[in-house]
């Protein structure tokens, strides 16, 4: 018993205590897009995984398309930096949200 719980503490302690960063992208339009901007995120040290979510339209309401940046532990990326890698991608950034 003692084992089974250091082994899922040890797998799950990347992810306890990981950072989401929501960024809005304008411009980015289909799942061709967001592997630019995945393949940029995955060089990036301390990136977990990044999940993308295309835009989409609710009766009146347009939703931007998005990507949320999940990082491991202490580790975060500042504004400046986000901004500078969704560009290099070829897209904007419309907000950043931080949970």
């Amino acid at each position: 018993m003692k084992k089974t719980l250091i082994l899922a503490l040890l797998v799950l302690s990347p992810t306890i205590f990981a950072k989401e960063i929501k960024v809005n992208v304008q411009g980015m339009i289909c799942s061709l897009c967001s592997q630019g901007v995945q393949k940029k995120l995955s060089k990036v040290p301390g990136v977990i995984k990044s999940a993308f979510q295309l835009g989409k339209k609710e009766g009146d309401v347009k939703i931007l398309p998005s990507v949320v940046i999940t990082t491991e532990g202490d580790n975060d990326l500042d504004d400046k930096f986000i901004n500078k890698l969704i560009n290099e991608a070829g897209y904007n950034v419309a907000s950043i949200e931080r949970k």
